[in-house]
């Protein structure tokens, strides 16, 4: 998923049956792999078919992800990551040797339903300060030119993820919308040359993101239950901000002349914890909200019909950055380990609620913690505490969280646990100065949201290292130690 903008930002569709102008649309959920324990493919492969699910799409071109999905049916959306485009845009062979290594030799060889090359990922963000911008469709140009030469012009189509803030409106009428100026141009050629080689426009669209950055925003515009003062724009009514926010964009293509341009929502979604909006309860309420909105095949005031749309997303990946939020590492319709988060009917084949992973293998049942001997004035207890956060995912921790309810002693085990757990349990990562122990009962709070993880066995041995954490989250650990000193 993208980092932040106006997101008012692997990917899975399951098929509603409905055929528009000869494409299949859908409701589909993003699979991403920023994890120190992804679940191994196979497993994933096998979910999404348990669920239904007929559509993924991928952040990059992952082997052994487009190996496990051969043969599945399921139609997938691969991606090429931002830091590749200035390659791919100044070498045409560059580009032709990509399509045949991630694409050609997987359609032909493999049997793998490619559909979609995804060209970057959110990559004209402002925060991105334009590095972006003289690179993205040039690489596009040259991967549509890879695939007509690889003979795939007709079968594969390209497109480009984009974050909601590419289009903007003067007022909260989507009929005021258009290209965002610095890249009105831009964008005209991009939407002029996807719709000349059979491309979609793919938008991510975040009402989370909009209450996340805006206290002032009206939380029920943000779903789907109707809002206290809608929005009649020139007879049309808009009740949810996506609606809004999707219609704006078709003002901003009918504008520069594309009134029929097919739309993809990349990603919509909600996230469960890491703040005070989110959290079960609300990811439930919206996800839902949204399915329930789209099944019936009523569209948008502005375009009826059915909605393309991928759900953000699959399963959590506690290795992202969390520049843009804590909640960045909980957008997950499932937990890491691939048990369901809450109940969610996706239509198709899930119609009972969202089916669990099977074949999940776990590490043994222990924990590391803070042992009852330990003293909270220990001097070393603070270093640990920022060590262990530092190395490990304590995003469940602080205010407005799953875990805000733990005592002290509470947030330091959490802390202590998440690092053995994301260091495979060995006993040397239990092994803070006269401070930690292993024990088998499990510290969650009994009948409370604040669960310590037992981490699941890795697909290999060493599957997981490309995924380990990069920086250090300053901001957790500050949270962790202001939950800390607040109960001392």
């Amino acid at each position: 998923m993208g980092i932040l903008g106006m997101k008012v930002g692997f990917w899975i569709s399951i098929i509603l049956g409905s055929m528009v102008l000869g494409k299949v649309y859908g409701i589909g959920a993003n699979w991403g792999t920023q994890a120190t324990h992804p679940l191994p493919p196979s497993i994933v492969v096998k979910l999404l078919k348990d669920n239904g699910i007929q559509k993924v799409k991928l952040f990059d071109a992952d082997a052994e992800i487009l190996k496990a999905l051969s043969g599945s049916g399921i139609e997938v959306m691969v991606g090429i990551p931002n830091e590749m485009l200035w390659t791919l845009a100044n070498s045409l062979g560059a580009a032709e040797k990509w399509v045949e290594k991630n694409v050609s030799s997987h359609v032909s060889s493999n049997s793998v339903d490619i559909k979609y090359v995804a060209v970057g990922n959110e990559p004209f963000l402002s925060q991105f300060n334009g590095t972006f911008l003289s690179t993205t469709f040039p690489a596009l140009q040259n991967i549509q030119a890879a695939l007509i030469k690889a003979g795939l012009g007709n079968r594969v189509k390209v497109t480009i993820p984009l974050n909601a803030d590419v289009y903007q409106s003067s007022s909260d009428k989507p009929s005021t919308g258009d290209f965002r100026e610095d890249i009105r141009d831009l964008m005209v050629n991009i939407v002029k040359f996807l719709n000349d080689n059979g491309g979609a426009f793919t938008v991510n669209i975040y009402p989370f993101i909009s209450l996340y950055n805006d206290p002032n925003f009206p939380a029920d515009y943000a779903f789907f239950d109707g809002y206290s003062s809608p929005i009649d724009d020139n007879g049309k009514i808009y009740n949810n901000v996506f609606d809004a926010n999707h219609d704006t964009l078709l003002w901003a293509l009918q504008k520069n002349g594309f009134p029929n341009m097919s739309i993809i929502i990349g990603e919509i979604g909600w996230p469960t914890d890491g703040d005070n909006n989110a959290n079960l309860k609300a990811a439930q309420k919206f996800n839902q909200g949204f399915m329930t909105h789209i099944s019936g095949g009523k569209g948008t005031p502005m375009r009826p019909g059915p909605v393309d749309a991928y759900l953000f997303s699959l399963i959590d990946e506690d290795a992202k950055s969390i520049q843009p939020g804590n909640f960045e590492r909980h957008w997950g319709i499932y937990y890491f380990d691939g048990t369901p988060k809450y109940n969610l009917s996706l239509g198709g084949n899930n119609g009972g609620g969202l089916v669990p992973a099977s074949g999940v293998r776990y590490l043994a049942r222990q924990w590391c913690v803070l042992s009852p001997s330990a003293s909270l004035d220990d001097p070393q207890l603070a270093d640990s505490v920022g060590y262990a956060c530092s190395h490990a995912d304590c995003t469940s921790l602080g205010h407005g969280t799953s875990c805000s309810d733990l005592d002290a002693r509470g947030n330091i085990s959490y802390a202590f646990n998440s690092y053995y757990q994301e260091n495979d349990q060995q006993s040397s990562a239990c092994k803070f100065p006269n401070l930690s122990m292993v024990t088998n009962t499990d510290p969650s709070p009994p009948g409370g949201t604040c669960k310590f993880k037992i981490m699941i066995q890795a697909s290999s041995p060493s599957s997981h290292k490309s995924n380990a954490f990069t920086t250090k989250p300053l901001s957790v650990m500050f949270l962790v130690m202001v939950s800390l000193l607040s109960v001392l």
